[in-house]
């Protein structure tokens, strides 16, 4: 299984922007794709997932900004992000999870800076 990511880049403050994850091989079709991002000197953190089935979860950091959508024939998942702020800056990385495996994306680098 392979997770491809892609519409990262720099932003002003209050700008928006759309991430896209496609996987590819051979996925269950119940799972839970998201996204997670590392700032520089920080852990790992959640942003939102969204399972096959349609149940959300988002950071509090991120609800009612950003908002997480997938297309389940293409296993393809979305993360559309308003209101960004500098803090929001960081790598953003895609996630696949069916018990027990996980797979993770190669990364995209989110800027917000004026």
């Amino acid at each position: 299984v392979q997770l491809q990511a892609s519409g990262g880049g720099l932003v002003q403050p209050g700008g928006s922007l759309r991430l896209s994850c496609t996987a590819s091989g051979s996925i269950f079709s119940v799972n839970v794709m998201g996204w997670y991002r590392q700032a520089p000197g920080k852990q790992r953190e959640l942003v939102a997932t969204r399972t096959s089935g349609g149940i959300t979860n988002y950071a509090d950091s991120v609800k009612g900004r950003f908002i997480i959508s997938r297309e389940n024939n293409k296993n393809t998942v979305y993360l559309q992000m308003n209101s960004l702020k500098p803090e929001d800056t960081a790598v953003y990385y895609c996630n696949l999870r069916y018990v027990p495996n996980e797979y993770w994306g190669q990364g995209t680098q989110v800027t917000v800076s004026s």
